[in-house]
């Protein structure tokens, strides 16, 4: 059975949502999920302040053990188009990883969230991409087979690049059923494909 690792970074506890989305998805594909978490970079008293979701249940990653799954599917918020610090600063400290070719060949994939509709979703799902073009990995986005994206009946998320979810500026809004939808679309076509590529 191929493995796939779902690693994200959530302060409010959107991508955490969208995380556990994914990993049934991965579950309906055929693959084990594995949800992990990058690890929080803000002092406590900042995190307190800006009241960051800090009881979250997925364990911690490390770097080495990303070699050891058949595909990673990153999830972050967005931080001004961009991954945020946190999941930036752990991919860092990858180049190990980068030089002995540990990740060639793995499905990637990748998620967000943003405050607003046109927060730089799609900029932030590629400066995760990036990254993933730079392991050597096999980049699965959410294509039109998840006809959630083309609705125009209510506001949601979702993308070709991956899926997302609108977060609100205050952080009020939850995933929505379609974004959910998506993001369990997609883990379920990465698991698909890294079986694939494992056969």
């Amino acid at each position: 059975m191929t493995k796939i690792l779902i690693l994200y970074y959530s302060s409010y506890g959107h991508v955490e949502a969208m995380a556990g989305a994914v990993a049934e998805g991965v579950r309906a594909g055929g693959a084990e999920a594995v949800i992990k978490r990058v690890p929080e970079t803000a002092p406590a008293e900042v995190a307190a302040a800006a009241h960051f979701k800090t009881d979250q249940a997925a364990p911690v990653c490390t770097i080495d053990e990303l070699a050891d799954y058949d595909g990673i599917i990153f999830g972050v918020p967005t931080r001004y188009g961009r991954m945020p610090s946190q999941m930036a600063a752990f991919l860092d400290q990858t180049g190990g990883l980068w030089a002995r070719g540990a990740l060639h060949g793995k499905v990637g994939g990748a998620f967000v969230s943003t405050a607003t509709q046109h927060g730089g979703q799609e900029t932030t799902l590629f400066s995760l991409i990036t990254n993933m073009l730079h392991f050597g990995m096999v980049v699965a986005g959410l294509p039109y087979s998840f006809q959630g994206q083309m609705r125009l009946d209510e506001v949601s998320g979702a993308s070709p690049y991956g899926a997302t979810t609108i977060a609100g500026g205050k952080g009020e809004r939850q995933p929505s059923a379609n974004e959910l939808d998506g993001a369990r679309h997609q883990g379920e076509l990465i698991a698909k494909l890294a079986a694939k590529l494992a056969a």
